[in-house]
């Protein structure tokens, strides 16, 4: 197996020399109804990844599978699953995947079989989350918790946040909501203040997470929480749990009701697999609902392994994000989710890519010169139609577009309005904008003409059960592990989050000069 720079394999050449293909021209007419029932991968769980409206026909499509076997791309992910040190920064292994189902050999790290790690820990979780249910962990009062507060910040928020939205409202009408979560994550101090007013403190348990126990944000969100808990009258050490590393200072600390455990093979922006999802998803829905969260996962996981590109959905939608990003000069994707309970998951996917893939350097620190990871945006439909998607038609930018629907509701609360009903006119509208933006519209006013030919694909499911989400969650996360081998980057550690963390030390610490001084007494620091 090896790692090569993308430019250095001679798929780079081939995929640099073919014609891109004009979607306006291959989605119309019957012949882009074939299209759209041929160009598609299914997933787990009844989900299908729909390609049709790429710029893609079968000759790149052969080109594409080419890179996948030239860049190795299935050796290396079993190469990550079965332990190697994929993180190099780092010098770690990346275990995510571990969290939610054995994909190849046992993996010993730290002298313990870490598969056996994760489960213990959802074991723990659960046995938690029972003593809360039944009221053998209950407040100073002896009243039972209603609420559960996170606290944390990138990946310790945006990841658990995103899961708990997409299940509240189903879990609400299928009566297993079993507690309200609320989300703190800014270190601005009306993000902490906004969300303790909606709850009652005396019935809340807060969940502080950090891996090492360090991060300033989220302790010093902490100290603000402790405080309000304080002030309400309550004993903080009642109501406070801990998710961080075994090795870290709030590990066994007699701070917290009890300590729930990660490890340095997970990232933060994987991490909702872990404990760190792990924890609040199963005290809000209880841990069966997490448990089918994770076994979506595991199924997506396992096509994951496929070596061919046309049943592997991760890999499919990997590679020709490559040829968008590389050969069509796309900058940006969209994340259009037709569903509002994904609301905050393109804010996720925001992190989950740019963060992993923004990388100028490959796995040795060595700089490359092609581009990687694009820009990632999005809001869910039809509330983006009448936002930006003036700038995804008629812009001058070509920006393509990964739509997620689904065919039935999450709540199954729907009403039938001038002959149809709300879902389908949702539905209606996902189907007329990849139609839209594939085909265009002739028009001899040129304001009111439309180019096309803007590339879209879209992720189908049934209905937004624990399942499909966990499926959706493993097939982002495998697309931009795939992403990240063919452009052999690390996709696995952030050091450009850590420069900024740095000065603003510097600056509370009053160890600054020049400009950094200025902006300080300009924000009124000092």
């Amino acid at each position: 197996m090896e790692w090569k720079n993308f430019d250095l394999l001679d798929s780079y050449g081939k995929l640099k020399a073919l014609k891109p293909v004009m979607v306006k021209d291959v989605m119309a007419g019957e012949n882009g109804a074939v299209r759209v029932e041929n160009y598609q991968v299914p997933m787990s769980n009844g989900m299908v990844y729909n390609f049709a409206a790429k710029q893609v026909d079968d000759t790149v499509l052969d080109v594409l599978q080419g890179l996948a076997d030239e860049a190795e791309l299935t050796a290396k992910f079993e190469a990550l699953y079965n332990g190697a040190v994929i993180n190099t920064g780092e010098k770690r292994m990346v275990l995510h995947q571990l969290c939610r189902g054995q994909l190849g050999n046992d993996v010993i790290a730290d002298g313990v079989n870490k598969r056996e790690f994760y489960v213990t820990q959802q074991k723990r979780i659960a046995e938690f989350c029972e003593k809360v249910y039944s009221g053998e962990i209950v407040n100073e009062n002896g009243e039972k918790f209603t609420t559960i507060v996170q606290i944390g910040i990138g990946g310790s928020d945006l990841g658990p946040r995103a899961l708990y939205l997409a299940l509240e409202g189903w879990a609400k009408v299928n009566n297993t909501l079993k507690m309200d979560a609320k989300f703190i994550s800014n270190v601005d101090p009306d993000d902490a203040t906004a969300v303790l007013k909606t709850v009652d403190i005396a019935h809340s348990l807060f969940v502080v997470v950090s891996k090492s126990g360090t991060t300033l944000e989220t302790l010093t969100n902490e100290a603000f929480v402790k405080n309000a808990i304080e002030a309400a009258g309550c004993n903080p050490s009642k109501h406070m749990l801990a998710v961080t590393s075994e090795t870290s200072p709030l590990a066994n600390n007699p701070a917290y009701l009890d300590s729930f455990y990660m490890d340095d093979y997970i990232g933060g922006r994987y991490s909702s697999s872990s404990a760190v999802g792990g924890c609040v998803l199963s005290l809000a829905f209880g841990p069966e609902v997490f448990a089918r969260i994770m076994d979506g996962a595991a199924a997506e996981d396992q096509l994951a392994k496929n070596a061919d590109i046309r049943k592997n959905p991760a890999m499919m939608d990997a590679l020709i994000g490559v040829y968008e990003r590389n050969f069509l000069g796309y900058p940006s994707t969209a994340v259009l989710p037709y569903s509002q309970a994904l609301s905050r998951f393109p804010a996720h996917l925001q992190q989950l890519d740019m963060e992993s893939n923004g990388k100028s350097v490959n796995r040795f620190g060595e700089p490359i010169d092609y581009v990687t990871g694009p820009t990632i945006f999005g809001e869910p439909g039809t509330n983006g139609q009448h936002s930006f998607y003036q700038l995804l038609h008629q812009g001058t930018d070509i920006i393509p577009l990964q739509f997620v629907g689904y065919r039935n509701n999450q709540m199954d609360n729907d009403v039938d309005i001038q002959g149809s009903t709300s879902q389908q006119k949702l539905s209606a509208n996902v189907a007329a904008q990849i139609m839209a933006f594939a085909c265009g519209k002739d028009d001899e006013n040129r304001n009111k003409y439309f180019e096309g030919n803007r590339p879209s694909s879209i992720i189908v499911a049934d209905k937004l059960v624990p399942e499909t989400l966990g499926a959706l969650l493993a097939h982002f996360e495998n697309k931009v592990m795939f992403q990240g081998f063919v452009w052999n980057i690390n996709s696995f550690d952030q050091e450009g989050v850590q420069l900024g963390k740095l000065l603003a030390k510097k600056v509370l610490a009053k160890e600054t000069d020049g400009a950094l001084t200025a902006y300080s007494k300009l924000l009124g620091i000092f």
